[in-house]
């Protein structure tokens, strides 16, 4: 299964917004030394007979933190950063001034070897250990980083960690689910940007860029009190508003079928419980596929949704839907929800030395490859809360999705969740962030 994700050429970008000043060598020595202790972190995909697989970097090949001058552009550049086929799985980028008070530190990851939840942990371990570095004060900054053995303990690959069943019941469950995509295919959002032709020379060069939407810390407890009230979720609201606002941009008054996809967390439901600190990917879906007007309650499309969620890892389906994406290159109905609502829930950001803290942590999916010749695609948001603040990322490719499209779409989820939580009706106009 795990082989599924090289041609994706997807990663996880983190990144946190510091005020304080930062040592580039102790935060330098401290990756070096986190990455030193995963294998899967300092290798490369290479073809094998059987398949791609993983192998150790040659030593001067491995990653090292990497410092860059701070400008106006230099996030977008490295969200625009691939990690290629044949390269480093993971890389660290200090972008700020030597001696600044502010800086932005980007760590991206190859889904091959990640998933949200490891990730994050490895962004908190590299700070955590920055911490380390600098208490143990200025020799250990130069200290080596511990050796790594040329004949590594790999991780067990997660399709091996799942309970046995009956492969007639699989197979079973893959004919079920593929019925059901035949019978109630969903509805894509449509790009609003053109095809480009051969006169479009001075448009833009395309690239991802990210709408973002925050609630405040005031905002976002309500939305948890408004579930927790109704016996909802937030991930189901925050599906409902995104359902609602892709249902808004498709023609026709009527009902449309539309697909909300929600990853599913698989390490922590394993016996026993994959611990966030492996580097893997742990991760598999849940595609519910309902009817949505323009006008639909966001309450009762959080109900369905919920509902379904908690019967698909109820009866363990989850497990199933990783035994069978073997066959979604084959069938990709089987994962192509009209919106991908990737709920990471409350996570926690980096704890930092005296002097120096976070304003801000950011999770947003990319990949390399985009195809604005298929005109629609699903929605993806990614749904975050660091530091008691919900916040929804929207990455797109310009050539599929404009700025404005995208911008307009946000404002519209965000004014969703807004009213969801405003009980006296006194709300002034949202405040949004790009």
């Amino acid at each position: 299964m795990e082989t599924l994700y090289v041609p994706q050429r997807s990663r996880a970008v983190l990144s946190c917004a510091l005020a304080g000043p930062v040592d580039a060598p102790a935060l330098a020595t401290a990756f070096e030394a986190v990455t030193a202790e995963q294998p899967t972190l300092l290798t490369h995909i290479v073809a094998a007979e059987a398949g791609p697989v993983l192998e150790l970097l040659p030593e001067p090949e491995r990653p090292r933190l990497i410092t860059r001058p701070s400008d106006e552009d230099a996030y977008a550049e490295e969200l625009n950063n691939p990690l290629t086929v044949g390269g480093p799985l993971v890389r660290a980028v200090l972008i700020g001034e030597p001696g600044g008070d502010t800086h932005t530190f980007v760590l991206a990851v190859d889904h091959v070897i990640t998933d949200g939840h490891s990730a994050i942990t490895l962004l908190n371990r590299i700070w955590d250990r920055y911490g380390q570095v600098l208490g143990a004060g200025a020799d250990a900054v130069t200290v080596a980083p511990p050796a790594v053995t040329e004949v590594p303990v790999w991780p067990a690959p997660v399709s091996s960690l799942l309970p046995p069943t009956d492969a007639a019941e699989t197979a079973k469950y893959l004919d079920r689910r593929t019925e059901e995509t035949r019978r109630r295919p969903v509805a894509l959002l449509p790009y609003d940007v053109p095809p480009a032709a051969e006169s479009d020379e001075g448009r833009p060069a395309p690239r991802i860029e990210v709408a973002r939407l925050r609630l405040d810390a005031d905002d976002t407890l309500r939305l948890r009190e408004l579930a927790r009230s109704t016996g909802l979720s937030v991930h189901g609201l925050v599906g409902a508003a995104l359902l609602t606002a892709v249902r808004r941009r498709m023609d026709g008054a009527g009902p449309r079928v539309l697909g909300c996809m929600s990853p599913v967390d698989v390490r922590s439901r394993l016996t026993p419980p994959l611990s966030a600190e492996v580097m893997v990917a742990a991760v598999t879906a849940h595609l519910h596929a309902l009817e949505v007007s323009p006008d639909s309650s966001p309450l009762e499309l959080a109900g369905e949704l919920g509902a379904a969620l908690g019967n698909h890892i109820e009866r363990g389906d989850h497990f199933q839907e990783m035994r069978i994406m073997p066959e979604v290159p084959r069938n990709p109905l089987l994962q192509m929800g009209t919106v991908i609502n990737t709920n990471m829930g409350v996570v926690p950001g980096p704890r930092l030395p005296e002097g120096l803290r976070v304003t801000d942590v950011r999770l947003v999916p990319a990949r390399e490859n985009y195809f604005p010749q298929a005109g629609r695609s699903p929605l993806m948001a990614c749904v975050t809360s660091f530091d008691g603040r919900l916040a929804v990322e929207f990455p797109h490719h310009t050539a599929c999705f404009s700025t404005e499209f995208m911008a307009a779409l946000r404002d519209d989820v965000h004014a969703t969740l807004l009213a969801l939580v405003d009980t006296d009706g006194t709300r002034p106009p949202a405040e949004v962030m790009a």
